[in-house]
């Protein structure tokens, strides 16, 4: 009887089946109280659960002290040389930040098909290795992790590249909510100049839309968010112009996933581009999800548009940031 009545002494000494039956019975037991009963609930009810487990209560989370970061902790080590933001320590940030590297950029891809020849992450990788040589140009730069979710389309009915498998897309809500609350997030640790560079034709409204309201908002600070569109337009329109002063032809120059893009590809990471299909033509006419002919890409002709592309991006961004400086 002794033992029914005292939950400790009637598993001590019992098998390990037995212990842990007994304390699910007295979990479930706490758990049938009258909803009105209230040591299920609050700090009492986590206090007996702990218990019946054998456990003592520990508030889930980090400690205190180890989210009270001392500002001037010296770094332990020299800086580690990348501007890429996920790369660095958190005492490497604000040491670049100190030290004048107060433009961040937040380039915005994409995942989508690219036809059966290219990769569905063309957009992410081409974004972030750009962003790299630019903010190297500029020397003042670092760079945010690339932002792969993005609008594509509807779901349902599938709109667009929504309809070839591997597609992701975002509500055009969701996307410009995830822009706005990593501006702020950057504005809070010290970067004055936000900027924004996307790979994506659908992305380019939203990076606007964004730069405006943030630029309203902050009207009264010193620090400003730039939506870069020269970046999209040496991409698209102003590599096809270079690639037609050369002889190629309108109809190869396409829209999606054609020459131009593929070359661009090819120069920066020839891994995503599958160079048996691209010198196949039956695998690349039809709805293959290809707009233009890709077959004469090259590394070659892609290298200019990088080009071109790094040197107009720059251009374009030291002219937003100059009148404040």
């Amino acid at each position: 009887m002794r033992c029914r009545r005292r939950l400790d002494n009637c598993v001590r000494g019992s098998d390990p089946m037995r212990r842990d039956e007994s304390r699910r019975g007295t979990l479930k037991r706490a758990l049938r109280q009258p909803r009105g009963f209230s040591v299920v609930r609050g700090s009492v009810g986590f206090l007996l659960l702990a218990m019946a487990w054998g456990q003592t209560p520990r508030r889930p989370g980090i400690s205190s002290s180890a989210m009270a970061p001392d500002p001037n902790m010296p770094r332990p080590i020299e800086a580690y040389d990348s501007v890429f933001l996920e790369e660095l320590t958190w005492t490497e940030v604000r040491d670049a930040i100190r030290g004048g590297k107060t433009t961040i950029i937040l380039p915005t891809g994409g995942t989508e098909q690219n036809g059966p020849h290219m990769a569905l992450g063309k957009h992410n990788v081409r974004v972030k290795i750009l962003s790299e040589r630019i903010a190297r140009a500029l020397g003042t730069a670092l760079v945010a992790p690339v932002v792969a979710y993005v609008p594509e389309g509807a779901i349902n009915p599938p709109t667009g590249h929504m309809r070839f498998p591997g597609t992701i897309t975002t509500p055009e809500d969701a996307f410009e909510k995830v822009l706005e609350s990593a501006a702020r997030s950057f504005r809070q640790h010290g970067f004055r100049d936000i900027v924004f560079l996307g790979d994506h034709g659908s992305t380019q409204a939203g990076q606007k839309a964004v730069a405006a309201r943030l630029n309203r908002e902050w009207q009264a600070s010193a620090v400003r968010v730039h939506a870069i569109e020269e970046y999209y337009r040496a991409a698209t329109a102003g590599f096809r112009d270079l690639l037609k002063a050369r002889g190629y032809r309108a109809d190869e120059l396409g829209e999606h996933a054609a020459l131009p893009d593929t070359a661009l590809t090819l120069a920066l990471d020839p891994r995503l581009v599958r160079s048996n299909v691209l010198r196949s033509a039956e695998s690349l006419g039809g709805n293959t999800g290809v707009d233009g002919d890709p077959r004469r890409a090259s590394a070659e002709l892609g290298r200019l548009g990088v080009e071109a592309i790094v040197e107009r991006t720059v251009d374009a961004i030291r002219r937003a940031i100059a009148p404040r400086q």
